[in-house]
């Protein structure tokens, strides 16, 4: 799906960015050790930026969620949102840094059914979560608390979507072109 509007902002160099725009370009270079195309996009409004980098840091470190079901999550969201950066920047994290089975991976990719069912349970309810605008399917809900989740996963979904719409939405608005280290998972 691609946005009918793209703006006219163009990426922010961190050589010639404002103090503001500069700053929080400075902290994601030391988190992430480079700056991808969606950062310098969303500096041209740093607070954006500088929520997502927190969103982002604390859903990392206190979802509850291992590295492997996080990924699920972002690319469940990223998928529903139809954001093409977000799934293959997440689709390379999945395969080369955070250990979903490359079964899983191609699954979630292909749009099959997953392989592993407590995967296939985070990622069915997250997918429901954001398509049904925070009110997932009780069914849904149901076999992801049978599957071993706790409800206080439901919550760290939603702190995923938030900080997914800031990355999705600012993607699509901007047209951000996709940084050659995710080249290999481009999607459609």
């Amino acid at each position: 799906m691609t946005s009918p509007y793209i703006t006219s902002l163009r990426p922010v160099n961190p050589n010639d960015a404002r103090p503001d725009q500069k700053a929080v370009l400075d902290h994601a270079q030391k988190q992430v050790g480079f700056i991808p195309n969606m950062y310098a996009n969303m500096a041209n409004v740093p607070a954006v930026l500088d929520t997502y980098l927190h969103g982002s840091d604390l859903f990392r470190r206190n979802s509850g969620f291992q590295p492997a079901e996080q990924e699920v999550v972002l690319l469940a969201i990223s998928q529903v949102n139809g954001c093409r950066y977000c799934t293959a920047a997440h689709s390379m994290l999945a395969d080369k840094k955070s250990g979903v089975p490359a079964q899983v991976l191609k699954a979630i990719r292909e749009q099959t059914p997953i392989p592993d069912p407590k995967l296939a349970a985070l990622h069915a309810v997250t997918q429901s979560m954001t398509r049904q605008l925070g009110k997932p399917d009780p069914e849904t809900v149901r076999a992801f608390l049978a599957a071993g989740y706790q409800e206080t996963h439901l919550m760290n979904i939603i702190l995923a979507i938030s900080v997914k719409v800031l990355s999705n939405y600012t993607n699509m608005a901007t047209g951000t072109e996709l940084d050659e280290r995710f080249a290999g998972y481009r999607v459609g």
